[in-house]
């Protein structure tokens, strides 16, 4: 199995990679649209086991209607810093924050997708001042996915949630590209990649480094919710002030069926009156590729509401 070189995630279109510096590391960004600190910045976050290329129709999209869009390589992933530690998502919204004040502006809609999603969810509550509003793909509130684990996910999805827990083992399989194929095909609803998206996606998990760090994201999510971390997380989300929150859910989603993302009656309280729900019926987990025209023109649409041009 042959280790491979972030450089080559620097995939070329109509936007530009750029690497900046945040809370104490350095991060890969795809940033498109003009280059004006008084337009609205957007902050695209990928899911696991994906890298800043999943948002590349969102990017053009968004860049072309007039934003200035940033699809950055979450803590881990891509072209971005892989250190040891520092995946829970206290410090990955600590990142988003960061990444955003470097590219010179102090504050951004952000933009979440699976484990992304929960990112977005957080920072209302963990980095208020650089958060405008949040859109939300494919993920549950943490307050109620922490609180109920398994009750959260398909019974499938339970299965391979479990193994990801496992030492080493699920790090060669990621990187082999066995699991890889599996979470995209399962999570997708279903086969729904091309060869050459797959093929592109398995190669980014090859980077070294790369396959622990994405499941150490995983693995954080399955293990804090008991600890003291995971206590003082949930106790810092209480404290989040309501925000324009858009929240789209694939009907075929195979990691988080429908039901499971209804904000139970903390969360909705603190989200506030302000939210969007919108249920993606014949779409899976990825729904800015699985469902690409309808999240283009629902962002766009809430966009000119949210953060107007």
């Amino acid at each position: 199995m042959t280790a491979v070189d972030s450089a080559t995630l620097l995939l070329d279109g109509p936007w530009q990679h750029r690497f900046v510096a945040a809370n104490g590391a350095r991060f890969h960004v795809a940033v498109a649209g003009p280059d004006d600190r008084d337009v609205p910045l957007v902050v695209l976050l990928h899911p696991v086991p994906q890298f800043w290329w999943a948002w590349r129709h969102q990017l053009t999209a968004l860049a072309a209607a007039g934003y200035r869009v940033a699809a950055l390589d979450v803590r881990g992933t891509g072209g971005s810093d892989k250190p040891p530690q520092g995946y829970d998502v206290p410090t990955l919204t600590a990142d988003v924050a960061g990444v955003i004040r470097s590219l010179g502006a102090s504050s951004a809609v952000v933009v979440g997708c699976g484990t992304g999603g929960t990112i977005a969810w957080a920072m209302p509550a963990l980095q208020r001042v650089a958060t405008t509003a949040v859109a939300v793909l494919s993920s549950p509130h943490p307050l109620d996915a922490m609180r109920r684990p398994l009750g959260s996910f398909r019974p499938a999805a339970v299965r391979r949630l479990g193994f990801v827990q496992l030492p080493s083992l699920p790090e060669r399989a990621l990187a082999r590209g066995d699991l890889a194929h599996h979470l995209l095909a399962e999570w997708g609803g279903g086969p729904w990649l091309d060869r050459d998206t797959e093929r592109t996606y398995l190669e980014a998990l090859r980077v070294p480094f790369a396959a622990h760090s994405q499941l150490e994201q995983l693995r954080w999510l399955g293990r804090s919710g008991p600890r003291p971390d995971g206590r003082r997380f949930l106790a810092a989300l209480r404290t989040a002030r309501p925000l324009p929150v858009l929240h789209l859910h694939g009907g075929r989603d195979g990691l988080v069926p429908p039901h499971a993302v209804a904000l139970g009656r903390e969360a909705a309280a603190l989200v506030g009156p302000d939210y969007t729900y919108e249920l993606v019926a014949d779409a899976g987990h990825f729904l800015p590729e699985q469902a690409t025209e309808h999240v283009n023109r629902t962002l766009l649409t809430w966009l000119e509401r949210v953060a107007p041009l």
